[in-house]
């Protein structure tokens, strides 16, 4: 069991992240994607400084250079601010399970910068991988019909959300590079993971202060129902869901980990069923399961 930890905290990684999704969707469609980002930031920093203060014994990890607060903090802004933020959003245009699917393009995305900005080489099964996860992908958005959001998308809101979707996998993927060099050294997970959502939700307030939206931000976490779905959703994904994620890159191989925490389209098939009551139909369940396939591909072939 031990040998296989890493493994193990991937697949829960994608479990988490699945309901995640479906908190957060919940949230958002009752309050709007923003206010959703800011209340879970704001949690997920309180709760991420209580568990660092039980592991690791201070609210906030102390000597850290200002080289890691950097790699850290950029990745912050870039992928939990501007990434999280489009996701968000996301959900509410076209549903947690297609949101979640565009969200599979991330590893494909970081490949392809490392290809063009650091030079990594590609295979030729790499670029086949990648082929398919795209051919997969591209199906499920093509062959979409049934309405998320109970059938208030239109194609207007359905393109937003696709673009939405894009970019939430490219913050993504920046954000993930970005963060595991400032993870170098064995740096602890739950520590970066601290440093950057306090980070991330230090710059999203200051912004809403200058956009004078903290005060009505405020007011909408204060509706009971809204803050028990941002709680639990800021407990199992950026809290418990990015430690995992963290821990899974350091104790197992890093394709290994990502494959299996890409699993949350497939889990969110029938999860978007139930709550969302979204279609299960064949060009669904088959175009997520060749995207699924093909980020597999891409890390182990």
């Amino acid at each position: 069991m031990t040998a296989y930890l890493g493994e193990i905290m991937a697949l829960a990684t994608a479990l988490f992240w699945a309901f995640t999704s479906v908190l957060f969707t919940k949230a958002g469609q009752r309050v709007g994607a923003q206010v959703v980002n800011r209340g879970r930031l704001l949690l997920a920093t309180g709760l991420l400084s209580l568990a660092h203060l039980i592991s690791q014994g201070t609210l906030f990890p102390l000597d850290v250079s200002a080289e890691r607060w950097g790699w850290l903090g950029i990745s912050a802004v870039i992928g939990l601010v501007a990434g999280d933020g489009l996701l968000f959003y996301a959900y509410t245009q076209i549903g947690p399970q297609l949101s979640m699917l565009l969200m599979a393009l991330s590893p494909v995305m970081g490949t392809l910068m490392a290809w063009v900005y650091l030079g990594e080489t590609l295979r030729p099964e790499q670029i086949a991988a990648i082929l398919v996860t795209i051919g997969g992908v591209s199906w499920v958005v093509m062959k979409r019909n049934a309405p998320a959001n109970g059938g208030k998308e239109t194609p207007r809101h359905y393109m937003i959300g696709v673009l939405c979707g894009l970019g939430a996998a490219l913050g993504q993927a920046i954000g993930l590079v970005l963060s595991k060099e400032g993870m170098m050294g064995d740096f602890p997970a739950l520590s970066a993971s601290l440093i950057r959502v306090a980070v991330a939700a230090a710059a999203i307030w200051i912004m809403a202060l200058f956009q004078r939206k903290a005060y009505s931000t405020l007011v909408a976490l204060g509706d009971p129902r809204t803050f028990r779905l941002i709680a639990s959703g800021a407990l199992v994904g950026p809290a418990i869901g990015m430690t995992l994620s963290l821990a899974a890159v350091q104790l197992s191989p890093v394709g290994i980990a990502s494959t299996l925490m890409s699993l949350s389209p497939i889990l969110l098939i029938p999860l978007g069923h139930w709550f969302f009551q979204e279609c299960i139909d064949a060009p669904a369940v088959m175009g997520t399961t060749i995207a699924m396939a093909g980020v597999a591909m891409l890390f182990l072939l």
